[in-house]
């Protein structure tokens, strides 16, 4: 049996994968419906499941973003801090 190779978005794949954890329909009848084989499906799952938790850990990422941002300001005005004092010197 031949899949189509339709290139599904990430969001068509999530609601794909939940559909099947859901076991509403037989893992066959998902696949087919979409046109994806079961191995594909056993892919996105897997991924799903190993990287899932990283959407509730936005906060931490833009909190550790802004330390970051906060940390470049100051090391910027520290070398314009360094540079003016050695052209100051160099009179």
């Amino acid at each position: 049996m031949e899949m189509n190779k339709k290139k599904y978005k990430s969001k068509e794949r999530l609601i794909i994968v939940l559909e099947g954890i859901k076991g509403n329909v037989s893992l066959g009848e998902l696949c087919n419906q979409y046109g994806i084989s079961q191995q594909t499906y056993y892919k996105w799952r897997d991924r799903l499941l190993s990287e899932g938790s990283k959407i509730f850990s936005y906060g931490v990422v833009d909190s550790e973003k802004e330390v970051l941002k906060q940390e470049v300001s100051r090391l910027k005005e520290t070398v314009g801090e360094l540079t003016m004092e050695l052209k100051k010197n160099d009179w």
